[in-house]
């Protein structure tokens, strides 16, 4: 097979908290075996310990990844348990990390053709505790450098054995809380009708376009700048005006 020509860059997308040694220890991993590729922190307060509501968020950040990068996720609450690590190709893109459904979202969103996924070789010399330094950051460094995921995995995985396989294609619920108290949801915008409201704890939210369309401290819902149907407060904060959490459920009417 020809080589193919790699972006030698990384992105991470975890919920490690941008604080501790973690993401640093990941960086070296990479640096130690490619040096020359970049290492971008894309988002390190993914929803912790929940895979489901980060495959939406990852998903919707992943057009804007430069193609034929490597994305290194870790939303691993399994870690050292039962479950497989994997690749995943994905409209030309390389996903590392647990084999939870973070990327599952991903892999069914692909657009140029299907995409494959390939299962991990367990590694004894491993952290029981930190596969993201010692599993994942090191293949998607070589990945960056040419290695093709045959080449590194144990085998290509069947379908029947990816977690996520039921989860709705748009999750009607809060996947993200962000600095601002704003609240993604897991629904695409796309996929709401442009007059339809959006209920969540008790209160309904009209559409508008922005935050400027609706009186100051009222809450409504718009389609953000990645795409997701996300509930906000014009000068204020989702988050508090309406005690929502990851996970607080959507309905669409």
């Amino acid at each position: 097979m020809a080589e193919r020509t790699r972006v030698p860059l990384i992105v991470f997308f975890t919920d490690f908290g941008s604080d501790g040694p973690y993401v640093g220890q990941m960086r070296l991993a990479v640096g130690r075996i490619a040096p020359m590729t970049a290492v971008v922190n894309l988002l390190h307060d993914a929803p912790r310990f929940d895979p489901k509501a980060s495959a939406y968020l990852l998903a919707a950040l992943t057009p804007r990844l430069p193609p034929t990068c490597a994305c290194v996720g870790v939303v691993d609450p399994g870690v050292g348990g039962v479950r497989a690590g994997v690749i995943v190709e994905a409209d030309g893109r390389f996903f590392v990390g647990p084999g939870n459904g973070l990327f599952e979202i991903v892999r069914r969103r692909a657009g140029i053709s299907a995409a494959r996924v390939w299962i991990l070789p367990e590694d004894s010399m491993a952290s029981a505790s930190f596969h993201g330094r010692d599993i994942f950051a090191p293949i998607a460094a070589r990945l960056t450098l040419g290695a093709e995921p045959a080449e590194l995995a144990a085998r290509e995985a069947s379908s029947e054995e990816l977690p996520g396989a039921d989860w709705p294609d748009d999750l009607p619920e809060i996947i993200y809380l962000d600095h601002y108290g704003n609240a993604m949801t897991g629904i695409r915008g796309a996929q709401v009708a442009p007059d339809a409201t959006l209920r969540v704890a008790g209160v309904t939210c009209r559409p508008a376009r922005t935050f400027s369309d609706v009186p100051k401290g009222e809450a409504f819902w718009y389609e953000n700048s990645i795409g997701l149907a996300e509930i906000a407060v014009n000068g204020g904060s989702a988050l508090d005006a309406l005690s929502l959490a990851v996970g607080s459920p959507i309905e669409v009417a």
